[in-house]
Protein backbone atom coordinates (compact mmCIF):
# COMPACT_ATOMS: atom_id res chain seq x y z
CA UNK A 1 0.00 0.00 0.00
CA UNK A 2 1.15 3.53 -1.09
CA UNK A 3 2.21 5.79 1.85
CA UNK A 4 -0.88 7.88 2.74
CA UNK A 5 0.40 11.78 2.04
CA UNK A 6 -0.63 14.11 5.29
CA UNK A 7 -3.33 16.74 3.85
CA UNK A 8 -1.84 19.20 6.56
CA UNK A 9 1.85 18.88 5.34
CA UNK A 10 0.62 19.56 1.85
CA UNK A 11 -0.44 22.70 2.91
CA UNK A 12 3.05 23.44 4.89
CA UNK A 13 6.23 24.46 3.29
CA UNK A 14 9.26 22.08 3.79
CA UNK A 15 11.11 24.07 5.69
CA UNK A 16 14.63 23.51 5.69
CA UNK A 17 16.31 22.64 9.00
CA UNK A 18 17.59 26.02 9.68
CA UNK A 19 17.34 28.25 12.54
CA UNK A 20 13.97 28.94 13.55
CA UNK A 21 11.70 31.42 16.74
CA UNK A 22 8.60 31.47 17.59
CA UNK A 23 6.84 33.74 19.60
CA UNK A 24 5.23 32.25 22.54
CA UNK A 25 2.49 33.76 24.72
CA UNK A 26 0.49 32.72 27.32
CA UNK A 27 -3.63 31.44 27.01
CA UNK A 28 -4.26 34.63 28.88
CA UNK A 29 -1.99 36.96 26.97
CA UNK A 30 -3.31 35.45 23.53
CA UNK A 31 -5.91 37.70 21.89
CA UNK A 32 -9.59 36.99 22.12
CA UNK A 33 -12.85 37.88 20.41
CA UNK A 34 -14.73 40.57 22.35
CA UNK A 35 -18.07 38.97 21.40
CA UNK A 36 -19.35 35.34 20.58
CA UNK A 37 -18.15 35.01 16.83
CA UNK A 38 -21.44 33.24 15.89
CA UNK A 39 -23.80 34.52 14.06
CA UNK A 40 -27.18 33.72 15.59
CA UNK A 41 -28.43 34.79 19.47
CA UNK A 42 -28.92 31.97 20.22
CA UNK A 43 -26.05 29.45 21.41
CA UNK A 44 -25.31 26.69 19.36
CA UNK A 45 -25.80 22.90 20.52
CA UNK A 46 -22.50 20.96 21.50
CA UNK A 47 -21.86 17.28 20.63
CA UNK A 48 -18.65 16.32 21.35
CA UNK A 49 -17.74 12.66 20.26
CA UNK A 50 -14.67 10.93 21.54
CA UNK A 51 -13.37 7.51 20.38
CA UNK A 52 -10.78 5.36 22.33
CA UNK A 53 -7.42 4.46 20.87
CA UNK A 54 -8.70 5.01 17.29
CA UNK A 55 -4.78 5.36 15.27
CA UNK A 56 -4.13 8.36 12.63
CA UNK A 57 -4.31 5.71 9.97
CA UNK A 58 -7.93 4.09 11.19
CA UNK A 59 -10.22 6.60 9.40
CA UNK A 60 -11.40 6.81 5.50
CA UNK A 61 -9.84 9.99 4.73
CA UNK A 62 -6.25 8.69 6.03
CA UNK A 63 -6.55 5.15 4.82
CA UNK A 64 -9.19 3.75 2.01
CA UNK A 65 -8.79 0.26 3.98
CA UNK A 66 -11.34 1.65 6.60
CA UNK A 67 -15.04 1.87 5.67
CA UNK A 68 -15.88 4.92 7.18
CA UNK A 69 -18.13 7.09 5.00
CA UNK A 70 -19.95 8.92 7.49
CA UNK A 71 -16.76 10.48 9.35
CA UNK A 72 -15.16 11.00 5.82
CA UNK A 73 -18.43 12.96 4.41
CA UNK A 74 -19.03 15.04 7.73
CA UNK A 75 -15.11 15.97 8.32
CA UNK A 76 -14.85 16.92 4.21
CA UNK A 77 -17.74 19.44 4.36
CA UNK A 78 -16.04 20.64 7.63
CA UNK A 79 -12.64 21.39 8.85
CA UNK A 80 -9.85 18.47 9.25
CA UNK A 81 -7.76 19.00 11.92
CA UNK A 82 -4.67 17.71 10.70
CA UNK A 83 -2.48 19.43 12.94
CA UNK A 84 -3.87 18.19 16.09
CA UNK A 85 -2.64 16.76 19.44
CA UNK A 86 -3.89 14.96 22.21
CA UNK A 87 -2.40 12.50 24.79
CA UNK A 88 -0.89 9.01 24.50
CA UNK A 89 -3.60 7.42 27.15
CA UNK A 90 -6.74 7.90 27.99
CA UNK A 91 -6.63 9.40 31.49
CA UNK A 92 -4.99 12.60 30.57
CA UNK A 93 -6.64 13.45 27.17
CA UNK A 94 -10.48 13.05 28.92
CA UNK A 95 -8.99 15.33 32.02
CA UNK A 96 -7.45 17.35 29.24
CA UNK A 97 -10.86 18.21 27.63
CA UNK A 98 -12.70 18.67 30.14
CA UNK A 99 -10.05 21.07 32.55
CA UNK A 100 -8.63 23.07 29.82
CA UNK A 101 -5.19 22.34 31.34
CA UNK A 102 -1.75 20.35 30.93
CA UNK A 103 -1.65 17.16 33.32
CA UNK A 104 1.25 18.66 35.17
CA UNK A 105 -1.66 21.34 36.08
CA UNK A 106 -3.98 18.71 37.72
CA UNK A 107 -1.47 16.10 39.00
CA UNK A 108 -2.49 13.47 36.39
CA UNK A 109 0.63 13.59 34.69
CA UNK A 110 1.92 10.02 35.58
CA UNK A 111 -0.34 6.96 33.86
CA UNK A 112 -3.88 6.70 34.07
CA UNK A 113 -6.10 6.37 36.78
CA UNK A 114 -6.55 2.39 37.90
CA UNK A 115 -9.59 1.69 38.94
CA UNK A 116 -9.08 0.86 42.45
CA UNK A 117 -6.87 4.11 42.90
CA UNK A 118 -8.58 6.23 45.71
CA UNK A 119 -7.95 9.12 43.24
CA UNK A 120 -9.89 11.29 40.35
CA UNK A 121 -9.96 14.52 38.60
CA UNK A 122 -9.38 17.09 41.56
CA UNK A 123 -12.66 18.38 42.91
CA UNK A 124 -10.69 22.05 42.79
CA UNK A 125 -10.84 21.83 39.05
CA UNK A 126 -14.06 23.41 37.36
CA UNK A 127 -15.16 21.41 34.40
CA UNK A 128 -16.20 22.12 30.95
CA UNK A 129 -19.41 21.23 31.77
CA UNK A 130 -19.93 22.70 34.77
CA UNK A 131 -18.86 25.68 32.87
CA UNK A 132 -21.68 24.97 30.26
CA UNK A 133 -23.92 24.53 33.47
CA UNK A 134 -23.39 28.24 34.32
CA UNK A 135 -24.31 29.56 31.05
CA UNK A 136 -28.00 27.52 30.83
CA UNK A 137 -26.59 24.97 29.15
CA UNK A 138 -28.57 21.55 29.83
CA UNK A 139 -25.17 19.06 30.17
CA UNK A 140 -25.38 14.80 28.98
CA UNK A 141 -22.49 12.73 29.13
CA UNK A 142 -22.61 8.84 28.05
CA UNK A 143 -19.62 6.20 27.67
CA UNK A 144 -16.51 6.28 28.79
CA UNK A 145 -15.59 8.66 31.69
CA UNK A 146 -12.00 7.25 33.17
CA UNK A 147 -11.29 9.53 35.20
CA UNK A 148 -11.93 8.52 39.04
CA UNK A 149 -14.72 7.22 40.89
CA UNK A 150 -13.82 6.63 44.47
CA UNK A 151 -15.85 8.77 45.59
CA UNK A 152 -19.15 10.38 44.99
CA UNK A 153 -18.26 13.66 44.32
CA UNK A 154 -15.92 11.99 41.23
CA UNK A 155 -18.74 11.21 39.64
CA UNK A 156 -19.48 12.59 36.28
CA UNK A 157 -22.94 13.89 37.49
CA UNK A 158 -21.09 15.90 40.47
CA UNK A 159 -18.87 16.90 38.03
CA UNK A 160 -21.00 18.99 35.64
CA UNK A 161 -23.22 16.92 34.29
CA UNK A 162 -27.02 16.62 34.37
CA UNK A 163 -27.20 12.81 33.17
CA UNK A 164 -24.82 10.59 33.16
CA UNK A 165 -25.46 6.88 31.03
CA UNK A 166 -21.93 4.78 30.49
CA UNK A 167 -18.88 3.12 32.33
CA UNK A 168 -16.55 4.62 34.88
CA UNK A 169 -13.48 2.34 34.50
CA UNK A 170 -11.24 2.53 31.44
CA UNK A 171 -12.02 -0.94 29.39
CA UNK A 172 -15.45 -2.85 29.65
CA UNK A 173 -16.30 -6.07 27.67
CA UNK A 174 -18.68 -4.68 25.13
CA UNK A 175 -21.63 -7.08 25.83
CA UNK A 176 -21.53 -8.05 29.51
CA UNK A 177 -19.89 -4.73 30.74
CA UNK A 178 -17.76 -6.52 33.17
CA UNK A 179 -14.56 -5.22 33.95
CA UNK A 180 -11.32 -6.40 35.39
CA UNK A 181 -8.27 -4.96 36.83
CA UNK A 182 -6.21 -8.02 37.46
CA UNK A 183 -7.27 -11.56 38.25
CA UNK A 184 -9.90 -12.44 40.45
CA UNK A 185 -10.87 -8.37 40.54
CA UNK A 186 -13.73 -8.15 38.17
CA UNK A 187 -17.21 -6.18 38.27
CA UNK A 188 -19.88 -4.98 36.69
CA UNK A 189 -19.51 -1.35 35.09
CA UNK A 190 -22.51 0.14 33.43
CA UNK A 191 -23.99 2.87 35.64
CA UNK A 192 -26.88 5.44 35.15
CA UNK A 193 -26.46 8.42 37.04
CA UNK A 194 -24.97 7.11 40.39
CA UNK A 195 -26.72 4.03 40.04
CA UNK A 196 -25.86 0.81 38.74
CA UNK A 197 -27.95 0.15 35.22
CA UNK A 198 -27.61 -3.95 35.72
CA UNK A 199 -30.11 -5.80 32.97
CA UNK A 200 -28.14 -4.28 29.94
CA UNK A 201 -26.23 -7.37 29.18
CA UNK A 202 -26.32 -8.56 25.86
CA UNK A 203 -26.32 -4.76 23.99
CA UNK A 204 -23.48 -3.82 22.42
CA UNK A 205 -22.09 -0.79 24.17
CA UNK A 206 -21.56 1.60 20.84
CA UNK A 207 -25.24 0.72 20.20
CA UNK A 208 -26.63 1.10 23.57
CA UNK A 209 -24.82 4.55 24.20
CA UNK A 210 -25.87 5.94 20.31
CA UNK A 211 -29.54 4.56 21.37
CA UNK A 212 -29.33 6.75 24.44
CA UNK A 213 -27.53 9.64 22.69
CA UNK A 214 -30.79 9.94 20.32
CA UNK A 215 -33.62 9.67 23.43
CA UNK A 216 -31.62 12.79 24.94
CA UNK A 217 -32.40 14.72 21.77
CA UNK A 218 -35.60 13.38 21.18
CA UNK A 219 -36.88 14.28 24.80
CA UNK A 220 -35.29 17.82 24.48
CA UNK A 221 -36.44 21.15 22.65
CA UNK A 222 -34.30 22.19 20.44
CA UNK A 223 -35.84 25.85 20.81
CA UNK A 224 -34.68 25.59 24.44
CA UNK A 225 -31.54 25.60 26.71
CA UNK A 226 -29.16 24.36 24.37
CA UNK A 227 -27.55 21.12 24.34
CA UNK A 228 -23.99 20.31 25.28
CA UNK A 229 -23.61 16.35 24.66
CA UNK A 230 -20.27 14.53 25.41
CA UNK A 231 -20.20 10.71 23.68
CA UNK A 232 -17.18 9.06 24.77
CA UNK A 233 -17.53 5.81 22.96
CA UNK A 234 -14.87 2.77 24.61
CA UNK A 235 -14.79 1.87 21.25
CA UNK A 236 -12.24 0.77 19.76
CA UNK A 237 -10.10 0.23 22.85
CA UNK A 238 -9.86 -3.62 23.63
CA UNK A 239 -11.61 -6.02 24.20
CA UNK A 240 -11.89 -6.08 20.32
CA UNK A 241 -15.86 -7.21 20.26
CA UNK A 242 -18.44 -6.32 17.31
CA UNK A 243 -21.57 -7.93 15.86
CA UNK A 244 -20.61 -9.84 13.08
CA UNK A 245 -22.47 -7.86 10.14
CA UNK A 246 -19.66 -5.73 10.65
CA UNK A 247 -16.89 -8.16 10.30
CA UNK A 248 -18.28 -8.84 5.93
CA UNK A 249 -16.76 -5.71 4.37
CA UNK A 250 -13.38 -6.98 6.53
CA UNK A 251 -13.55 -10.48 4.68
CA UNK A 252 -10.56 -10.42 2.95
CA UNK A 253 -8.76 -8.94 5.54
CA UNK A 254 -5.95 -12.02 6.74
CA UNK A 255 -5.31 -10.46 9.98
CA UNK A 256 -7.80 -11.09 12.48
CA UNK A 257 -6.97 -8.15 14.95
CA UNK A 258 -6.90 -6.41 12.57
CA UNK A 259 -10.38 -7.31 10.96
CA UNK A 260 -12.51 -7.04 14.70
CA UNK A 261 -10.65 -3.59 14.77
CA UNK A 262 -12.05 -2.30 11.14
CA UNK A 263 -15.57 -3.85 12.08
CA UNK A 264 -15.60 -1.61 15.18
CA UNK A 265 -14.66 1.28 13.73
CA UNK A 266 -17.11 1.15 11.25
CA UNK A 267 -19.71 0.18 13.97
CA UNK A 268 -19.06 3.57 15.36
CA UNK A 269 -18.94 5.30 11.75
CA UNK A 270 -22.95 3.92 11.51
CA UNK A 271 -23.55 5.57 14.96
CA UNK A 272 -22.31 8.86 14.07
CA UNK A 273 -24.62 8.48 11.16
CA UNK A 274 -27.61 7.94 13.76
CA UNK A 275 -26.55 10.97 15.73
CA UNK A 276 -26.52 12.77 13.10
CA UNK A 277 -29.39 11.96 11.59
CA UNK A 278 -30.92 12.44 14.98
CA UNK A 279 -29.70 15.81 15.21
CA UNK A 280 -31.45 17.19 11.99
CA UNK A 281 -34.38 14.96 12.68
CA UNK A 282 -35.31 16.62 16.16
CA UNK A 283 -34.43 19.90 14.64
CA UNK A 284 -30.43 20.66 16.66
CA UNK A 285 -29.18 20.50 13.06
CA UNK A 286 -28.57 23.78 12.41
CA UNK A 287 -27.67 24.90 15.46
CA UNK A 288 -25.18 22.44 16.66
CA UNK A 289 -21.52 21.92 16.47
CA UNK A 290 -20.30 18.16 15.83
CA UNK A 291 -16.49 18.05 17.48
CA UNK A 292 -15.04 14.49 16.81
CA UNK A 293 -11.88 13.61 18.41
CA UNK A 294 -9.68 10.38 19.40
CA UNK A 295 -8.14 10.17 22.77
CA UNK A 296 -4.97 8.73 21.75
CA UNK A 297 -3.07 6.84 18.98
CA UNK A 298 -3.82 3.21 17.56
CA UNK A 299 -2.00 0.28 19.01
CA UNK A 300 -0.88 -1.87 16.66
CA UNK A 301 -0.75 -4.85 18.27
CA UNK A 302 -4.63 -4.38 18.67
CA UNK A 303 -4.94 -4.05 15.68
CA UNK A 304 -4.85 -0.41 15.10
CA UNK A 305 -2.25 1.72 12.72
CA UNK A 306 -1.29 5.22 13.07
CA UNK A 307 0.89 4.71 10.02
CA UNK A 308 2.86 6.31 8.22
CA UNK A 309 3.43 8.14 11.92
CA UNK A 310 6.30 6.95 14.42
CA UNK A 311 5.49 5.47 17.30
CA UNK A 312 2.39 3.70 18.84
CA UNK A 313 -0.36 4.80 21.93
CA UNK A 314 1.45 5.10 25.29
CA UNK A 315 4.40 6.77 23.81
CA UNK A 316 5.17 10.53 22.59
CA UNK A 317 5.95 9.70 19.33
CA UNK A 318 3.55 11.30 16.89
CA UNK A 319 1.70 8.14 16.66
CA UNK A 320 0.83 8.37 20.51
CA UNK A 321 0.38 12.15 19.98
CA UNK A 322 -1.02 13.54 16.62
CA UNK A 323 -4.96 12.45 16.90
CA UNK A 324 -7.84 12.42 14.47
CA UNK A 325 -10.33 15.23 14.47
CA UNK A 326 -12.55 17.55 12.88
CA UNK A 327 -15.48 20.05 13.26
CA UNK A 328 -18.86 20.04 11.69
CA UNK A 329 -21.12 22.89 11.51
CA UNK A 330 -23.14 24.81 9.72
CA UNK A 331 -22.30 27.81 11.48
CA UNK A 332 -18.46 27.17 10.13
CA UNK A 333 -18.00 30.60 8.37
CA UNK A 334 -15.35 28.55 5.96
CA UNK A 335 -16.49 24.94 5.51
CA UNK A 336 -14.50 21.74 3.55
CA UNK A 337 -11.10 22.84 4.04
CA UNK A 338 -7.84 21.05 5.89
CA UNK A 339 -6.65 23.16 8.41
CA UNK A 340 -3.03 22.70 8.96
CA UNK A 341 -3.07 25.00 12.53
CA UNK A 342 -1.92 24.01 15.74
CA UNK A 343 -4.75 23.05 17.72
CA UNK A 344 -4.20 21.10 21.20
CA UNK A 345 -7.05 19.01 23.03
CA UNK A 346 -6.73 21.82 26.09
CA UNK A 347 -7.95 24.26 23.65
CA UNK A 348 -12.02 22.75 23.48
CA UNK A 349 -12.71 23.84 26.93
CA UNK A 350 -11.99 28.01 26.05
CA UNK A 351 -13.50 27.57 22.68
CA UNK A 352 -16.62 25.75 23.79
CA UNK A 353 -16.92 28.03 26.62
CA UNK A 354 -17.06 31.09 24.03
CA UNK A 355 -19.15 29.62 22.01
CA UNK A 356 -21.28 29.14 24.84
CA UNK A 357 -21.53 33.17 25.27
CA UNK A 358 -18.83 32.55 28.16
CA UNK A 359 -15.58 34.51 29.04
CA UNK A 360 -12.35 31.67 28.97
CA UNK A 361 -10.06 34.24 30.47
CA UNK A 362 -12.61 34.24 33.76
CA UNK A 363 -11.02 31.15 34.56
CA UNK A 364 -7.27 31.50 35.71
CA UNK A 365 -4.55 29.20 34.52
CA UNK A 366 -6.12 27.79 31.48
CA UNK A 367 -3.09 26.29 29.27
CA UNK A 368 -5.81 25.89 26.50
CA UNK A 369 -6.65 28.58 23.72
CA UNK A 370 -9.32 30.05 22.05
CA UNK A 371 -9.54 28.72 18.42
CA UNK A 372 -12.78 28.80 17.17
CA UNK A 373 -11.54 31.88 15.08
CA UNK A 374 -8.84 29.33 13.10
CA UNK A 375 -11.77 26.77 12.88
CA UNK A 376 -14.38 28.76 11.28
CA UNK A 377 -12.60 31.85 9.68
CA UNK A 378 -9.19 30.23 9.21
CA UNK A 379 -7.15 32.70 11.42
CA UNK A 380 -3.87 31.88 12.28
CA UNK A 381 -3.67 29.95 15.32
CA UNK A 382 -3.34 31.82 18.55
CA UNK A 383 -1.51 28.24 19.82
CA UNK A 384 2.55 28.12 19.02
CA UNK A 385 3.49 25.74 21.73
CA UNK A 386 2.61 22.61 23.40
CA UNK A 387 4.33 20.52 26.21
CA UNK A 388 3.01 16.86 25.50
CA UNK A 389 3.64 16.64 29.27
CA UNK A 390 6.36 15.98 31.63
CA UNK A 391 6.40 13.24 33.71
CA UNK A 392 9.19 12.42 36.77
CA UNK A 393 7.83 8.42 37.74
CA UNK A 394 8.31 7.25 34.48
CA UNK A 395 11.15 5.02 34.35
CA UNK A 396 14.21 7.54 34.05
CA UNK A 397 16.65 6.69 30.92
CA UNK A 398 19.71 5.11 32.03
CA UNK A 399 21.60 6.97 29.81
CA UNK A 400 20.29 10.43 30.53
CA UNK A 401 22.20 13.16 32.97
CA UNK A 402 21.34 17.06 34.08
CA UNK A 403 24.79 17.21 32.45
CA UNK A 404 23.50 15.57 28.95
CA UNK A 405 21.24 18.70 29.28
CA UNK A 406 23.33 20.69 29.59
CA UNK A 407 22.42 21.68 33.55
CA UNK A 408 19.40 23.17 32.44
CA UNK A 409 17.15 19.67 32.46
CA UNK A 410 18.00 16.20 33.35
CA UNK A 411 17.28 14.43 30.62
CA UNK A 412 16.59 11.19 32.35
CA UNK A 413 13.31 12.37 33.11
CA UNK A 414 10.38 11.18 30.33
CA UNK A 415 9.00 14.92 28.81
CA UNK A 416 8.13 16.30 25.55
CA UNK A 417 7.56 19.18 23.75
CA UNK A 418 6.58 21.17 20.97
CA UNK A 419 7.54 24.89 20.34
CA UNK A 420 7.25 26.32 16.62
CA UNK A 421 8.58 23.85 14.07
CA UNK A 422 10.67 21.67 16.57
CA UNK A 423 9.94 18.83 18.95
CA UNK A 424 12.06 17.65 21.83
CA UNK A 425 11.87 14.41 23.34
CA UNK A 426 13.84 13.25 26.34
CA UNK A 427 14.06 10.34 28.60
CA UNK A 428 12.40 7.30 27.56
CA UNK A 429 9.08 8.37 24.73
CA UNK A 430 8.12 5.48 24.61
CA UNK A 431 8.65 2.28 21.71
CA UNK A 432 9.72 4.26 18.73
CA UNK A 433 9.30 2.09 15.89
CA UNK A 434 7.48 2.78 11.99
CA UNK A 435 4.94 -0.05 12.14
CA UNK A 436 2.82 -0.75 8.71
CA UNK A 437 -1.07 -1.66 9.00
CA UNK A 438 -1.31 -5.02 10.73
CA UNK A 439 -2.55 -7.19 7.65
CA UNK A 440 -0.09 -10.37 7.87
CA UNK A 441 -2.44 -13.50 9.45
CA UNK A 442 0.62 -14.14 12.01
CA UNK A 443 1.48 -10.49 12.85
CA UNK A 444 2.76 -9.81 15.35
CA UNK A 445 4.83 -12.80 15.80
CA UNK A 446 7.96 -12.81 14.06
CA UNK A 447 7.37 -9.74 12.17
CA UNK A 448 7.49 -7.70 15.44
CA UNK A 449 11.28 -8.55 16.18
CA UNK A 450 12.51 -7.08 13.02
CA UNK A 451 11.31 -3.72 14.68
CA UNK A 452 13.90 -0.86 14.97
CA UNK A 453 14.21 0.25 18.57
CA UNK A 454 15.18 3.83 19.67
CA UNK A 455 18.92 3.99 19.79
CA UNK A 456 20.54 2.76 22.66
CA UNK A 457 22.38 5.00 25.40
CA UNK A 458 20.18 8.45 24.22
CA UNK A 459 17.85 10.36 26.18
CA UNK A 460 17.41 13.62 23.85
CA UNK A 461 15.87 13.69 20.62
CA UNK A 462 14.99 16.81 18.29
CA UNK A 463 12.62 16.81 14.95
CA UNK A 464 11.36 19.44 12.69
CA UNK A 465 7.94 18.55 12.92
CA UNK A 466 7.23 20.51 9.50
CA UNK A 467 9.74 19.31 7.66
CA UNK A 468 9.81 15.97 9.19
CA UNK A 469 6.68 14.79 10.40
CA UNK A 470 7.42 10.85 10.40
CA UNK A 471 10.48 11.71 13.22
CA UNK A 472 12.84 9.84 10.95
CA UNK A 473 15.60 13.06 11.29
CA UNK A 474 16.55 13.30 14.75
CA UNK A 475 19.03 16.54 14.48
CA UNK A 476 19.86 16.91 17.80
CA UNK A 477 23.17 16.80 17.74
CA UNK A 478 23.51 19.49 14.77
CA UNK A 479 21.11 22.31 16.75
CA UNK A 480 22.29 22.32 20.12
CA UNK A 481 20.95 26.32 20.46
CA UNK A 482 17.08 24.49 19.47
CA UNK A 483 17.47 21.72 22.20
CA UNK A 484 19.38 24.61 25.00
CA UNK A 485 15.83 26.82 24.39
CA UNK A 486 13.54 23.74 24.57
CA UNK A 487 15.11 22.20 27.93
CA UNK A 488 14.57 25.74 28.74
CA UNK A 489 10.96 25.79 28.05
CA UNK A 490 10.59 22.02 30.25
CA UNK A 491 12.23 23.90 33.25
CA UNK A 492 10.22 26.34 33.32
CA UNK A 493 6.53 24.21 33.11
CA UNK A 494 8.21 21.86 35.35
CA UNK A 495 8.66 24.80 38.30
CA UNK A 496 4.88 25.74 37.50
CA UNK A 497 3.92 21.43 37.89
CA UNK A 498 1.72 20.40 40.88
CA UNK A 499 2.70 16.74 42.55
CA UNK A 500 1.86 14.00 40.51
CA UNK A 501 -1.79 11.77 42.16
CA UNK A 502 -0.76 8.49 42.15
CA UNK A 503 -2.21 6.79 45.31
CA UNK A 504 -1.27 3.39 46.31
CA UNK A 505 -4.59 1.07 45.11
CA UNK A 506 -7.19 0.46 48.34
CA UNK A 507 -8.28 -3.30 48.87
CA UNK A 508 -12.12 -2.10 49.63
CA UNK A 509 -12.03 -1.25 45.98
CA UNK A 510 -12.86 -4.90 44.85
CA UNK A 511 -16.45 -4.88 43.38
CA UNK A 512 -16.87 -8.28 45.63
CA UNK A 513 -16.81 -5.73 48.58
CA UNK A 514 -19.49 -3.27 46.99
CA UNK A 515 -21.98 -5.23 45.54
CA UNK A 516 -20.21 -6.83 42.46
CA UNK A 517 -19.76 -3.98 40.41
CA UNK A 518 -17.55 -1.25 40.54
CA UNK A 519 -17.99 2.42 42.42
CA UNK A 520 -17.46 5.03 45.05
CA UNK A 521 -15.94 2.94 47.91
CA UNK A 522 -15.23 6.40 50.29
CA UNK A 523 -17.61 6.95 52.39
CA UNK A 524 -19.85 10.13 52.86
CA UNK A 525 -17.18 12.81 54.61
CA UNK A 526 -14.40 10.28 54.35
CA UNK A 527 -10.98 12.03 54.23
CA UNK A 528 -8.17 10.76 52.09
CA UNK A 529 -5.05 9.42 53.86
CA UNK A 530 -2.39 9.77 51.22
CA UNK A 531 -0.12 12.53 51.10
CA UNK A 532 -0.46 13.20 47.13
CA UNK A 533 3.01 11.67 46.71
CA UNK A 534 3.12 8.37 44.54
CA UNK A 535 4.83 5.77 45.50
CA UNK A 536 5.10 4.69 42.10
CA UNK A 537 8.47 4.62 41.43
CA UNK A 538 10.20 1.92 42.90
CA UNK A 539 7.18 -0.40 41.80
CA UNK A 540 8.12 0.67 38.08
CA UNK A 541 11.44 -0.37 38.75
CA UNK A 542 10.69 -3.87 40.01
CA UNK A 543 8.10 -3.95 37.27
CA UNK A 544 10.80 -3.09 34.79
CA UNK A 545 12.97 -6.14 36.09
CA UNK A 546 9.70 -8.67 36.11
CA UNK A 547 9.42 -7.39 32.36
CA UNK A 548 12.76 -8.42 31.36
CA UNK A 549 12.60 -11.58 32.86
CA UNK A 550 9.30 -12.17 30.77
CA UNK A 551 9.56 -10.86 27.44
CA UNK A 552 10.17 -13.78 25.65
CA UNK A 553 7.28 -15.09 27.43
CA UNK A 554 4.61 -12.32 26.48
CA UNK A 555 6.07 -12.67 22.90
CA UNK A 556 5.35 -16.02 21.92
CA UNK A 557 1.83 -15.52 23.99
CA UNK A 558 0.53 -12.12 21.20
CA UNK A 559 2.03 -14.49 18.35
CA UNK A 560 -0.38 -17.19 19.77
CA UNK A 561 -3.17 -14.26 20.40
CA UNK A 562 -2.96 -12.59 17.46
CA UNK A 563 -3.21 -16.20 15.24
CA UNK A 564 -6.57 -17.02 16.58
CA UNK A 565 -9.30 -17.29 14.20
CA UNK A 566 -12.87 -15.49 14.88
Amino acid sequence: MATPALSAFSAMSLLSLGYLTWDWKSPNQAENPSANTLPGAHPPHVIFIMTDDQGFNDIGYHNSDIKTPTLDKLAADGVKLENYYIQPICTPSRSQLLTGRYQIHTGLQHSIIRPRQPNCLPLDQVTLPQRLQALGYSTHMVGKWHLGFYKKECLPTRRGFDTYFGSLTGSVNYYTYRACDGPGVCGFDLHEGETVAWGQEGKYSTHLYTQRVRKILAAHDPRGPPLFIYLSFQAVHTPLQCPREYLYPYRDVGNVPRRKYAAMVSAVDEAVRNVTYALRKYGFYQNSVVVFSTDNGGQPLSGGSNWPLRGRKGTYWEGGVRGLGFVHSPLLRRKRRVSAALVHITDWYPTLVRLAGGNASAAEGLDGYDVWPTISEGKESPRSEILHNIDPLYNPARSGSLQRGFGIWDTAVQASIRAGDWKLLTGDPGYGDWTPPPVLPSFPGGWWGLERHTQPRKSVWLFNISGDPYERFDVAEQRPDVVKRLLARLAYYNRTAVPVRYPLEDPRAHPDLNGGAWGPWFGDGEEDTWDGVSRRRTKDRKETLQMAKTKSFFRRLNSRMMSNRI
